[in-house]
Order: C-alpha cells, then structure tokens, then sequence
C-alpha cells in the first residue's frame, strides 16, 4: 500500500479509528462518522449514566482530518468505488472498509410505535449511543422510576447505573437467570443477590409484552403525582409518554422511564443494499475480506467463521489485523483465526458494595468436563473453572480478579494448567 492509496471507513468508533491510527501515513485515509460526537469508547457510557465520569472522559485519541464527524453514508457504488454521503458529498476508494457497528434492538412490544410512526413515546430510551445515555442522564433523576427490559450485560450494567443514581430500578429479564450467555447458575445467583442489595428489583423469566402510554396533556397523567414526570418536565402538550409496562402474565409495572437493553444487532444494510453477503453480519475471510476484494469489514458488523463477536476485544484485534495486512507491515499476509474473548465487567458503587466479574470461554460444562469451583462467602468471591481433559476450556470468577490475567493467558494459549489451585488462588496472577 502507497501513501496515495485511498482508503475509506465507514464508521467513526473504536474499530474504525483504530485502523485508521494503525495505518498511519501509509494511505490516504478517510473516516466517515455518522455521530456528532467526538469519538468515545462505547464501553464507558454506563460509567457516564451512573454520574462517574464526565463525557469527555470516554474521549478516544484525537483521529486527526481523517475523521469527518457528523456525515452518514448512505450507498457504496462498487462499480465506481464510490461512497455516497447524506450532506451530498462523494468519497472515493481503493479499498472500503465497513465498521458500521450495531444498533440497539427494539423489541416489537405493544405500543412501543404508533402505527405508521417511527418515535419512540417520551421516556422510552434505548441504550447504545452518547445520545442515549446523555437523554437518559436529563430523565433519571432520585425516585425516578425505571423498568430496564433485558437482563445481559447491557441490562445489568444499565441497572447498577440508574440505582447509583437513585432511581427506584425494576429489572425485566425473559431468561431465567441474569446474563446468562456468560455466568453459570452460581456466578449469576451472586449477580442477582448484589444488585438486589444495591436496591434493584429483578424479575427473571419474565416477558415484556407491551408499553402503556398516555397523552402527556390527559388528567390521567398529570395525576401520577411527584414520582411520574409532566409536561412541564419535558413532554411537549400531546405526546405519548410511558407509563407503565404490561407482562405477559397480565401483570403491570408503574414506569416513569423504560430502558431497552435487549441486545444489540450489527449494522448491515448499506453491504446488503451494494449487494455483499450478510447473514447474522457482513460475511468476512481470514483476511476479513467480503466478496468483494475491495472491500472489508471489521468490528460489531463483521462475522467471521459464522461469529459476530460485538466486543471491544475482538474489534480492535480485527482492525489491528487488517491494517497488517493493508500495510504488509508483518512481511507476510495476515491473517484472523478468530478472537478469544473475555468479558469483563465492574460494578462500582459506593462503599463496599462493588463487584468485578468476568467470564471466558466455555463456562457451562459438556458430560466428561471437570469442573474447580473456589467460593468464599465471607469475601463475597467465586471462582470456577470448566476443564476438558488436560486443557483448561472456561471460567467464571466474581468479586476478586487478580488471577484472570494468568488464566485468560492459559485459556488463549491452549496451554495445560500445571497448577491450577495456584491459578486460582490470590496470588496466581502475579
């Protein structure tokens, strides 16, 4: 790759910006952000919901003029290698590289839109985005209350962070225990019983079914008294506003704020509408190629070997990868093989109430597996282990966390734990 050589990312987040700063003077390069915002790390926002940290603290680094901020894409035209903007500019390409990221889901609940509408009512917000988590900062205020529908990761943390603000926090999650795609049954038992302490209350197997809504000028609103919001408090004469979420058992719950933390779904249309292969996300090669050599993708829209991975780990080893290969830095062609993830979560709250935890790998063991479980009730900590033969497959640990580096470096390495209980004791990580 020359200096001449233009290089155009869709997507001003932290994979887009990575590869951009990872190619350096070594393409012209162009970054398309549809966000206003100077970038942020997305990772942080629960920190900045829960009244921790400043916006300005999630700032990734300075991007340079290669970031234009505020501009969408709207259509690549690969015959011309040109990508066409919605304030009506052009930007041509060499090589295309898609980090587009992921939406929010919105779950198709019984008023959540009118017919024909696309407006969520006033007090309905989804967690995602700077604007998100900024609306949601102006709506939540001590007493607020607040049903938080989705129980993973995004869920749980969005909960800590309104509780911390003083909001009274109803948790909805439809599975039948507390992000359960990463914690067994005892890792998410001590999940649950940590937010309840911090005030949370958590309904499991339970299904969202629909909102309740009412004009924000009826009497019947204006009546909710000093706990609900009014008019005056930021809905205009006329507008929906929540009230209240129906389950599917017929029971209702009393909302002055609903939050949607039902997962996230990459971003594909532009690929799909120039005509690429998505399924779950853009379909990429072990060099995260599309079907169109010109043309990559990377981050939270990318699936590679049938996995979408939406995690900050995986993006930033994808766009590493592919400005080694852009660039020819390695003397030979790069390569991905997939990343092996951690998931890490920490849950700060005032006093001694705080609770790391984090989860890789397989944590639910297969017939045959050897599993190691350390528990210490007294200093709130669990620590599990999930062996298959010789090699260690998985783990969960709450609460103390100084041995995860040792174990995530045995996990990725493939690698037999010749002294587990040193693993997992305080001082395997050192």
């Amino acid at each position: 790759m020359t200096s001449d050589q233009r290089v155009v990312v869709i997507g001003g987040g932290l994979a887009g910006l990575r590869l951009a700063q990872r190619l350096g003077p070594a393409a012209a390069v162009t970054v398309l952000g549809e966000e206003t915002h100077v970038p942020y790390n997305r990772v942080l926002l629960a920190e900045v919901l829960a009244g921790r940290y400043a916006p300005e603290v999630t700032a990734l680094p300075a991007p340079g003029p290669a970031l234009r901020r505020g501009v969408r894409a709207v259509r690549v035209d690969r015959a011309e290698r040109v990508v066409h903007c919605d304030d009506g500019s052009v930007a041509r390409y060499d090589t295309l590289v898609l980090a587009t990221g992921s939406n929010a889901v919105l779950p198709p609940l019984r008023g959540l839109f009118e017919p024909e509408g696309r407006d969520l009512p006033d007090g309905v917000h989804a967690f995602r985005t700077m604007d998100d988590c900024l609306a949601l900062s102006a709506a939540v205020r001590p007493g607020v209350r607040v049903v938080v529908i989705g129980g993973g990761l995004l869920g749980v943390s969005a909960a800590r962070a309104l509780a911390a603000r003083g909001a009274q926090v109803v948790l909805a999650q439809q599975g039948e225990r507390l992000m359960e795609r990463q914690l067994d049954a005892d890792a998410s038992a001590l999940l649950h019983a940590h937010l309840t302490a911090l005030g949370v209350e958590i309904h499991t197997e339970c299904r969202v079914r629909g909102l309740r809504t009412a004009d924000s000028a009826s009497p019947a609103f204006e009546a909710r008294g000093s706990g609900g919001s009014t008019p005056g408090n930021g809905a205009a004469p006329g507008q929906r506003r929540v009230t209240g979420v129906e389950l599917a058992d017929g029971y209702r719950l009393e909302a002055d704020v609903v939050v949607l933390a039902c997962g996230v779904r990459p971003r594909t249309g532009l690929a799909r509408a120039a005509g690429l292969e998505v399924r779950t996300g853009i379909v990429v090669d072990d060099h995260l190629r599309t079907g169109d050599p010109r043309i990559h993708a990377i981050g939270d829209c990318a699936e590679h070997a049938g996995q979408v991975y939406g995690l900050a780990g995986a993006a930033l080893e994808q766009a590493d990868t592919l400005a080694a290969l852009l660039t020819g830095v390695t003397g030979e062609p790069a390569r991905y093989t997939g990343t092996r993830a951690l998931t890490r979560l920490t849950l700060t709250t005032e006093g001694d109430r705080s609770l790391d935890l984090a989860a890789f790998g397989e944590t639910t063991p297969l017939p045959g597996d050897d599993v190691v479980r350390l528990a210490d009730a007294t200093r709130r900590t669990y620590r599990k282990v999930v062996l298959r033969g010789d090699r260690l497959v998985g783990g969960v640990l709450l609460g103390e966390l100084s041995t995860v580096g040792a174990l995530a470096r045995t996990w990725e390495g493939g690698e037999s734990p010749h002294d587990l209980f040193h693993l997992l004791t305080d001082d395997g990580g050192h």
